[in-house]
């Protein structure tokens, strides 16, 4: 063989980010002049460097070429041992090349930067952050974490003391802070406080890096927020607002209402419906009053009279058979719908006819004004008897209940009238033409004769 290559030594130490240079021995033994060129093999071969790249050398000389390490200052590189082989490969000889190994050893570097997410916080317990830890050396790196508060009023705790990072990773541990007492109102307290990211030392060496420190706050919010008694002021005054327009306004239309449903007419129908039955008339109750008896003057006894003989008691008379019993009160119904148009005059519509020989008494009427018609609307019992009389635009549903009943005898008749002013419209459906109102009474009817 016409080649021979050597290194300097067999193993070699390199610094990241430093440059490190390992001397290769070349000698042509053969008889030629011959060049030569260098090629670096292994895991190293990314970050080394063969200078000169190429050699020319006459028969049975000898040169040095140098080797040169340098490894990045960077997590991708981890520490240790790496192997690694030089190749002199001849230019013109097609021999086969010669391969000098030996090993490298990158040594270790510390680089930790941290960060506190957030850097300030606010609520009413507690504020809540995270420390993030990268490691940026090419070593596992093991830190421990503190914190020191700027207030003796705060307490912080971490959720993990001490983190294990491999190179080129992040780790996280939450950070809490928890003020010593409440804040019930008032001016919300800001408390300071800083987080310690310090890596290992050994034991009477110093750090292989500097700690980090990291500051933070937390502010306190007082648990009764400041627009509180601003909405308790409001919430008052909107009370206020609603009790005056009650009061004001839809209190008297409701009272005003109920007035217009009692007439005269009504008033005098539920009188005659609370009559006897008999025509009889007389005191409380339809009975007659009794005469008082007036007092007879005692005579004072004769002591030469005899004494009265005893009268003799009278046979009872025997009770007069009772007159015949009328049969039960039948609960009734009815209904009418009555439709006017504007300006046409008013149109009637007659709900209920009491047939002969039968009394019945009204308890239950309800008026509905479906479309929101404007008019009036009167309701009549017997010859013309007006027992409602409403305006339309004050009602969509209303209902009355009598507690004495209004009597309509045999042959009369209930009747509604409308007179329309003005058609409504309900709500998503076409224009009516007309007005239409409904009446639904209820009550009993009864036979008057036996």
């Amino acid at each position: 063989m016409s080649l021979t290559a050597s290194l300097d030594a067999s193993s070699v130490t390199a610094v990241p980010g430093e440059e490190t240079i390992l001397p290769l021995q070349v000698r042509n033994s053969g008889s030629t002049v011959e060049e030569y060129r260098f090629e670096v093999a292994g895991a190293c071969a990314a970050w080394t460097t063969v200078e000169p790249a190429t050699l020319s050398l006459y028969p049975g000389s000898a040169d040095t070429v140098s080797v040169t390490f340098r490894p990045p200052r960077d997590p991708s590189v981890p520490a240790g041992e790496t192997p690694f082989g030089v190749r002199v490969v001849p230019t013109s000889d097609h021999s086969e090349p010669v391969v000098p190994e030996g090993k490298v050893t990158v040594a270790p570097f510390t680089e930790v930067t941290a960060e506190l997410v957030p850097r300030g916080s606010h609520g009413v317990r507690r504020g809540a952050h995270k420390v993030a830890v990268d490691n940026r050396g090419n070593a596992p790196l093991t830190v421990g974490l503190a914190a020191r508060s700027g207030t003796d009023h705060a307490r912080i705790s971490f959720t993990q003391a001490e983190l294990t990072i491999e190179p080129g990773r992040a780790a996280f541990s939450e950070l809490r802070v928890k003020p010593g007492r409440r804040l019930w109102r008032g001016t919300p307290v800001v408390h300071t406080f800083q987080a310690v990211v310090a890596p290992p030392a050994p034991e009477g060496e110093e750090p292989a890096a500097p700690p980090v420190v990291l500051d933070g706050t937390y502010q306190q919010d007082a648990l009764l927020p400041r627009w509180l008694p601003r909405a308790l002021a409001l919430a008052l005054v909107l009370a206020l607002v609603l009790a005056g327009f009650w009061y004001g306004l839809l209190r008297p239309a409701v009272k005003s209402a109920a007035r217009e449903a009692i007439t005269p007419e009504v008033i005098a129908s539920a009188t005659t419906g609370t009559g006897d039955p008999g025509g009889q008339s007389g005191g409380v109750g339809g009975a007659t009053p009794t005469p008082t008896a007036t007092p007879t003057p005692i005579a004072p006894p004769n002591p030469s009279s005899k004494p009265a003989p005893k009268p003799t008691a009278k046979p009872k008379p025997k009770p007069k058979p009772s007159a015949k019993t009328l049969p039960p009160a039948v609960p009734t119904s009815a209904q009418v719908q009555v439709r006017d148009g504007v300006g046409g005059g008013s149109s009637s519509g007659t709900a209920l006819s009491v047939p002969d020989g039968q009394a019945f008494r009204l308890t239950d009427i309800v008026v509905q004004n479906p479309q929101g018609d404007a008019g009036t609307v009167v309701v009549t019992v017997g010859e013309g008897s007006r027992v409602l009389s409403l305006a339309l635009e004050n009602f969509r549903d209303s209902d009355y209940h009598f507690v004495t009943p209004i009597l309509v005898p045999a042959g009369g008749q209930v009747t509604m009238t409308v007179t329309c002013r003005k058609v409504g419209r309900p709500v998503n459906a076409p224009a009516p033409s007309r007005c239409a109102e409904s009446l639904f009474l209820g009550g009993t009817m009864q036979t008057t004769k036996p």
